[in-house]
């Protein structure tokens, strides 16, 4: 479509167009002149809108199937429909079914309950990504004496996160000293994000004793390793999706399941589009993955108003309701965002 700027269609062709990509995503079957001018009430004679349906197929906006008269859009035709959408949208997203009160702190339970809802309304899939651990601070620390050489330590983040690590020693572990260690970790590392250049100084510092010093270094990689936590990606809606798929989809979605095995490749497509200003949607091969191709995209960033940490994001075909999708996806992100802004800010 990069070819065929917005500006080059007449005001006509662009309400024609728009019929045709709503009403093919309506009902799924091609579009002729009549039904055409039933839905646009435009004011032109049948022969007229065969014109210009000829017109926009000449532009690679329109397409048909052998044995029907009426046209389908092509994949250039979402994306023109899509900008459109995008170009009017309200200054603010408006309200989604999201209640995130029972989730109370806890960032993985308001994640899948967007991923739930999301699903829900939308009846396409939901893909909610987490906040990576590097984002998020540390919150509280314990450092647990299982058996005489045995340790465990816990660590909370202010995304609700909880990484537990059990580490094994030559020989006793003094129970003083774990103590010792808990209260030392809580008091030093709290309000610090995970891999920081100044988290390693504090399990640095040249003050403490020998046997303090070397207790740190042991327990020190679990602290320095959470940045190296992948990110995680919450999935919902992929039955519902599948019990309406028509039978030219089944292949696509086929694919796609082989995808959503593979978690990283569907975090790598959402980090590449990620824009925290504006909603984004990637229609059919502007996704990159081979298996996308007949899917499409469409997703708002959440997170905090100095920087995005994570997006809510819709799965389903090329023609899905992009109206929609977009409205869904932009009230889920700003209910979430909500919700971390307080938990990230109180702690």
């Amino acid at each position: 479509m990069a070819n065929h700027p917005r500006a080059e269609l007449t005001h006509r062709q662009r309400v024609i167009l728009r019929g045709v990509v709503e009403e093919y995503i309506a009902t799924g079957q091609p579009v002729g002149s009549k039904t055409l001018l039933e839905r646009t009430a435009l004011a032109v004679s049948p022969s007229t809108a065969r014109s210009e349906l000829a017109e926009l197929e000449a532009l690679g906006l329109l397409t048909h199937p052998h044995t029907s008269a009426g046209r389908v859009p092509t994949e250039a035709a979402y994306r023109y429909h899509v900008d459109g959408l995008l170009d009017r949208l309200e200054p603010n997203p408006g309200p989604f079914p999201l209640d995130l009160t029972a989730a109370q702190a806890e960032v993985d339970t308001a994640l899948q309950a967007t991923t739930e809802m999301l699903s829900e309304v939308t009846r396409l899939i939901a893909l909610v990504s987490a906040p990576r651990l590097e984002t998020a601070t540390i919150r509280h620390v314990e450092v647990l004496l299982l058996q005489p050489q045995v340790v465990m330590v816990v660590v909370i983040t202010s995304a609700g996160a909880v990484t537990k690590r059990v580490i094994a020693f030559a020989e006793q572990v003094d129970p003083g000293l774990a103590n010792w260690a808990g209260q030392y970790l809580n008091d030093t590392l709290a309000g610090l994000q995970a891999g920081t250049h100044q988290l390693r100084q504090r399990l640095e510092d040249p003050t403490l004793s020998q046997p303090e010093a070397a207790f740190l270094t042991t327990l020190r990689p679990v602290f320095t390793d959470l940045a190296e936590v992948g990110q995680s990606l919450y999935v919902g809606g992929t039955a519902s999706l599948l019990e309406r798929a028509r039978v030219d989809e089944l292949d696509s979605y086929q694919q796609l399941l082989e995808v959503l095995e593979k978690r990283a490749a569907l975090l790598g497509v959402l980090s590449q589009v990620l824009d925290p200003r504006r909603p984004f949607v990637r229609v059919g091969v502007e996704l990159e993955h081979p298996a996308l191709h007949q899917l499409s995209l469409v997703g708002a960033s959440y997170g905090l108003t100095t920087r995005a940490l994570g997006a809510v994001s819709l799965l389903g075909p090329v023609r899905m309701d992009y109206d929609k999708a977009i409205r869904s996806v932009r009230g889920a992100a700003s209910e979430l965002s909500r919700f971390v802004e307080e938990i990230y800010e109180n702690n």
